[in-house]
């Protein structure tokens, strides 16, 4: 039976979408306000892109995001993938119930407790704490996500397919790159793509981990927000909007005919 579109289900998802975007809506809105003031519109403008081209401080903020989020979800992408590959594919072993819990645990854990205990960690090993150490602080907490969402393909996937490819004399490490990997390519994918999202938007654990010269954007727009919020930090984030959008659509195309790929050969 269909479920019915009824007048209480449009309002409920209507102000349920405008309550998750219509912050976001009004943020691009005001980055092309003519105005100082970034609550009283004065007309359509440009000038706070223009602007921004010249705020370096929020620029270098904006790379070191940038190179910290590409650099720890690609190293949160390969270790949560072959977390997750030991977790479905070895069956039980030795250890695996302290494995599972040391996965699962960044995710319910506060980011206060993982920041301090990461910190604590540096200073304790006398790491000069900077670009680095925010990178591996982003690795330690954004794996497990990368590791639920690939576990959750592999779990699902037809695991024939591996075993027919031993049958036909391929190693298990030739399995892996040849059939595994394209078969859970557009989980791998989704799990970086989220990693990277996790690592742009993060402020507290950065802000544990963070030394001189590893400022990023969520850090120095919270610094400026508490002195007032320029209409420069709207551009700024509504370029961010766009760029992870982007990424999103990329990313989503290329799922889908990934999807499409393995399902037309675990047909044939």
């Amino acid at each position: 039976m269909t479920p019915r579109l009824t007048a209480f289900n449009v309002v409920s998802l209507t102000l349920g979408f405008a309550f998750l975007y219509l912050p976001i809506v009004l943020l691009v809105v005001f980055s092309f306000n003519e105005s100082k003031l970034v609550t009283v519109w004065g007309g359509f403008s440009t000038r706070w892109y223009a602007a921004l081209l010249g705020n370096g401080p929020l620029l270098e903020a904006a790379w070191v995001s940038l190179r910290i989020g590409v650099l720890s979800a690609t190293f949160a992408t390969v270790l949560g993938t072959l977390a997750a590959v030991a977790l479905v594919r070895f069956g039980r072993f030795a250890g695996r119930t302290l494995l599972t819990g040391m996965v699962y645990a960044p995710l319910v854990m506060p980011e206060v407790i993982t920041g301090l205990s990461l910190l604590l960690l540096f200073v304790a090993l006398d790491v000069d704490r900077g670009f680095w150490t925010v990178t591996l602080a982003h690795v330690s907490f954004s794996m497990c996500f990368v590791t639920v969402v690939v576990q959750s393909r592999l779990v699902t996937m037809d695991r024939s397919l591996e075993e027919a490819a031993m049958d036909l004399g391929a190693t298990p490490l030739a399995t892996f790159f040849q059939v595994t990997l394209p078969l859970i390519a557009p989980a791998v994918a989704a799990g970086w793509m989220l990693a990277f999202t996790l690592s742009l938007d993060d402020l507290v654990i950065a802000s544990f981990t963070s030394g001189p010269g590893a400022t990023t954007l969520p850090m120095r727009i919270y610094g400026q927000v508490r002195l007032g919020v320029s209409p420069e930090i709207n551009a700024a984030c509504t370029i961010m909007i766009g760029v992870v959008t982007l990424a999103i659509l990329a990313f989503s195309i290329a799922s889908k005919r990934g999807l499409a790929e393995p399902g037309r050969a675990e047909g044939a």
